[in-house]
């Protein structure tokens, strides 16, 4: 693959994070503060990535295989999103606000799925060439909180109108980039073929039914930290809150270097139980964090988002890489991104919304107040509960090597 086609293929993924990073990360303090929204309206309006999330497997095997130029439909599906978040961007109550998100988000979580196929489709040797190109996708993300941050955008519309001007470059883009033709599938979709029984049999072994279990539960405690950090850090007075929080994606960055040395090391199991143990922690950091002199807490909580992150998530893959036969791997790895980041997610946001609004305590100014220590220590103690009865029924008897742990590790997403 020729410098120019990497260059190409880097800006794609930059610009596709970085849309997903403006809008998102802020969404809460946003609707919180300034539209008034309740805690769980809030929870429910951040799920809708998840519902993406769990439709797009579907979308991509029954659309983008067998219809398409993988360019053309992205340029489609960001055209579209852009209208979409605009449109969002300008509505002040929840219905209407929160079905133009869920449409955007049927829209743009396929987009994630495509870009990496795009990708890997000019790629001769994608073991190598892919890392370097999806790591500009953080790096978007990075820059899209770094702006809003700066700007001190959170509490307004704007991030989700950065994020729709972004879309629509995104859109003209897209009919830039290489042809890349649908692979002309023949045979039927079904569910089976998306999701093959002999991938969802792997769930027979007890040591993969236990991880997909706690993989799912753990997802749910994960969204109080990506629908409320930020409305969370904005209430408690920490300044430019958006910027300090890309520091969590930064340490990401590091800790995947780091995974093949602490793989060989830790092993699986407890590779995911410090994954675990680091959600738990970083809440009851953030209970007992403030901006003035517990402001380390904060900073610690952010930055933990490397070993929160990567030494579950990512170990996860590399386990379900391991396990699975090379046939199955992908099928595998879509079953587990559909209950974690679907299923999982969707619980969690509607917990947390509800979690949150129940320690609502008033109003101070136009906007609701919260006890965010109740509020923390709630997904603290699950996720204690989650770590403890994995670490009871949890055994990964194999010891074969990971010969591909770096490889996956530079694959990851955010």
């Amino acid at each position: 693959m020729n410098w120019n086609i990497r260059g190409r293929l880097g800006l794609m993924m930059f610009l596709e994070y970085f849309i997903w990073g403006a809008w998102y990360v802020t969404l809460g303090t946003w609707l919180s503060q300034t539209l008034q929204f309740s805690g769980s309206q809030v929870g429910v309006a951040a799920g809708v990535t998840a519902i993406g999330a769990m439709v797009s497997p579907f979308f991509v095997g029954l659309v983008a295989d067998r219809l398409f130029a993988t360019q053309r439909l992205l340029a489609v599906l960001h055209g579209l999103g852009a209208v979409l978040l605009f449109v969002a961007s300008r509505q002040t109550s929840f219905t209407p606000f929160f079905v133009l998100v869920l449409v955007y988000s049927l829209c743009y979580m396929p987009t994630m799925a495509l870009t990496n196929s795009l990708a890997f489709r000019q790629m001769r040797e994608p073991q190598t060439e892919f890392g370097p190109i999806r790591v500009l996708g953080t790096a978007g993300w990075i820059v899209a909180g770094l702006i809003i941050g700066t700007l001190r955008l959170e509490a307004t519309a704007q991030p989700m109108q950065l994020a729709a001007a972004c879309s629509l470059l995104m859109a003209i883009y897209c009919l830039t980039l290489p042809n890349t033709p649908p692979l002309a599938r023949t045979s039927k979709v079904t569910l089976a073929s998306i999701f093959p029984i002999e991938a969802v049999k792997l769930l027979a072994e007890r040591a993969m039914a236990v991880f997909a279990i706690a993989s799912f539960l753990i997802c749910i405690p994960l969204q109080f930290y990506y629908a409320f950090t930020n409305l969370f850090l904005n209430q408690v007075g920490v300044s430019t809150a958006a910027s300090k929080m890309t520091g969590g994606q930064i340490s990401e960055l590091l800790c995947m270097l780091l995974i093949p040395w602490f793989f060989r090391r830790l092993g699986v199991k407890y590779m995911l139980v410090a994954g675990m143990s680091a959600w738990a922690l970083r809440y009851v950091l953030f209970a007992f964090g403030d901006a003035g002199s517990g402001m380390w807490m904060l900073w610690a909580g952010i930055v933990m988002h490397g070993i929160c992150y990567d030494f579950f998530f990512v170990t996860g893959q590399i386990y379900i890489d391991r396990k699975a036969a090379p046939q199955l791997r992908a099928a595998a790895q879509g079953l587990m991104t559909f209950l974690t980041y679907g299923a999982g997610m969707y619980v969690g946001s509607w917990l947390s919304g509800a979690v949150v609004e129940h320690y609502a305590i008033g109003k101070l100014g136009d906007s609701v107040t919260y006890q965010w220590r109740s509020i923390w220590l709630f997904p603290a103690i699950m996720s204690v509960v989650i770590l403890v009865l994995f670490l009871l029924t949890f055994t990964d008897r194999a010891r074969k090597p990971v010969e591909r742990s770096t490889e996956l590790a530079s694959q990851a997403t955010l």
